[in-house]
């Protein structure tokens, strides 16, 4: 199973990134700590329900009727890569660059690697709760604010590891990314809704699972 989940995490990434050449110094993490940097491919996993983050080509059938965003409950999901140029990515108006570590207080994109869609959020209703909406929406070459998350770490951390636990808390609205046990019973059967909350809570706790990660760039 390890040998089976590296090869697929070898192979998605260097499907995205190759003309980049990111691929020559990735590695799959299999310990705890391991630093994550811009252009690291992972899955994100809710803490309390262990269900990771989710998409796929299906639009919701209320709201904005954007590309759905839901909680996965299988590992071995491919849906389930969020990337951004692989996976972690700065907002535009920055100097930011692939291999920079990722300091609490920072804002940062998550784009969907099969769809190429961001990690979208508005104040449309959510389909199960009526919380605030979390959607897929653009493109590589298609992203507004809406499409921008704080991260910030539990803790004393001050650079983004994989053992740490985290919050993403939206831009625009200032809602935390969210989900629950509350699942869907019809097309996306099984799997739980993600949706915005405008506080704290337990259940806005994520943690970096399964990935392809980049080392740290050294500074001269």
């Amino acid at each position: 199973m390890a040998i089976g989940f590296f090869s697929l995490a070898v192979f998605l990434f260097l499907g995205l990134d190759l003309d980049n050449g990111y691929a020559s110094s990735a590695s799959a993490a299999s310990s705890e700590g391991v630093e994550i940097t811009y252009g690291t491919v992972l899955k994100l996993m809710h803490e309390r329900t262990k269900f990771r983050l989710h998409s796929h080509d299906v639009p919701y059938g209320s709201g904005s009727g954007q590309q759905s965003v839901t909680g996965f409950p299988n590992v071995d999901d491919a849906n389930s890569y969020w990337a951004s140029s692989s996976i972690v990515r700065p907002v535009p108006e920055t100097s930011a660059k692939q291999g920079d570590s990722i300091k609490s207080g920072t804002v940062i994109r998550l784009q969907h690697m099969r769809t190429r869609k961001w990690l979208h959020s508005h104040l449309h209703a959510s389909p199960i709760t009526g919380n605030q909406e979390v959607s897929c929406f653009g493109g590589d070459n298609n992203s507004d604010t809406g499409d921008h998350w704080r991260l910030l770490i539990e803790g004393n951390g001050k650079t983004w590891k994989q053992d740490q636990r985290v919050r993403f808390q939206h831009i625009d609205t200032g809602a935390f990314l969210h989900s629950h046990d509350k699942k869907y019973t019809r097309i996306a059967g099984g799997q739980q809704e993600v949706c915005g909350v405008g506080e704290k809570r337990a259940d806005n706790v994520w943690l970096a699972a399964e990935g392809v990660y980049l080392p740290v760039t050294e500074t001269n």
